[in-house]
């Protein structure tokens, strides 16, 4: 009888202890439950102790830590006709966890889902350069468009970022010439412009010289002693270009002596073929004094012989 009684006791104990168990729960300040109570929502609770009704009373818990969520790589065929592959990441949290376990199934997987979609439908839109230079704009604009999608859910996108974008190598390749071809253009008109700024500073310092000529002495001077700091054995002797000048004349007006006494010369021997053609009859042997003779008339006195 006492055995019976003590078993009994026992009995309801146990029964006490799983109905204690299966009622009390404990959730973290990050956690919410979501009860249901005979297949009705009966409420958000926690954090803290949470009291169940055994057998009657489901709860679900929803984590409201900010959760990051890698895109795969999309294969994505820009505006312009380029493909690339393009990942990214989405961070995003629950906000309302009573709707994101009634409005949707599995509101994780949901939102991989609309954020791969979404990534694929904006960048598709987008020039490669664009996806190349204008991360933010595009970045803004999938949050905003997955935001919007998931805000039903009690769902809240804070960012998405694109992580990479994987273009064709024969891409990249005209890409670094395009590149290499704008460093150069951009270099050439930089030593272009150097060299006009030079010239310029180079005018004034002419024109500063020509109204003193001791100046250009001083300048010679100066550059010799710039040679002469360093140990070497050339000898500089400067020279003004106005002391070359009588030279050049000299030469330029011996030249046009010797033009003009070979014109005379010439001239001489024509009348020669000419005198001697009257005299004898023939053809002269000079084809330019028989066309001189035949084109105009013998002259009736003789030009005198010079001889040099």
């Amino acid at each position: 009888m006492v055995t019976a009684a003590l078993f009994a006791v026992f009995v309801v104990l146990a029964i006490i202890a799983i109905a204690a168990g299966a009622s009390i729960r404990i959730l973290r300040e990050y956690e919410r439950a979501v009860v249901f109570r005979v297949g009705r929502l009966l409420g958000v609770k926690g954090p803290g102790l949470v009291l169940l009704i055994p057998f009657i009373d489901r709860m679900q818990r929803v984590d409201l830590r900010t959760v990051t969520l890698a895109i795969p790589p999309q294969s994505v065929i820009t505006r312009d006709n380029v493909p690339a592959k393009v990942n990214a990441v989405c961070y995003f949290r629950v906000i309302d966890a009573g709707r994101a376990i009634i409005s949707v199934e599995q509101f994780l997987q949901a939102t991989t889902q609309i954020a791969q979609t979404t990534l694929r439908s904006v960048l598709g839109k987008a020039d490669l350069d664009m996806l190349l230079s204008e991360r933010e704009q595009l970045n803004e604009a999938l949050q905003h468009m997955i935001d919007e999608h998931t805000d039903p859910w009690g769902i809240k996108v804070t960012t998405v970022e694109i992580k990479d974008v994987e273009i064709p190598t024969a891409m990249q390749h005209a890409m670094a010439l395009g590149a290499q071809a704008e460093r150069e253009r951009r270099a050439k008109i930089i030593h272009a412009e150097g060299e006009f700024q030079a010239s310029q500073r180079l005018r004034d310092a002419a024109d500063v010289i020509a109204g003193n000529p001791a100046s250009l002495q001083l300048r010679y001077l100066q550059t010799l002693t710039e040679i002469g700091a360093t140990q070497n054995s050339t000898v500089v002797f400067p020279l003004p270009l106005d002391m070359m000048k009588p030279f050049v004349e000299a030469v330029q007006a011996s030249d046009q002596r010797a033009v003009s006494r070979s014109g005379e010369t010439e001239t001489i021997s024509s009348s020669r073929a000419v005198r001697l053609y009257r005299r004898s009859g023939e053809a002269p042997s000079c084809p330019t004094a028989w066309a001189r003779s035949s084109a105009t008339p013998a002259p009736t006195m003789y030009l005198p012989s010079i001889t040099r």
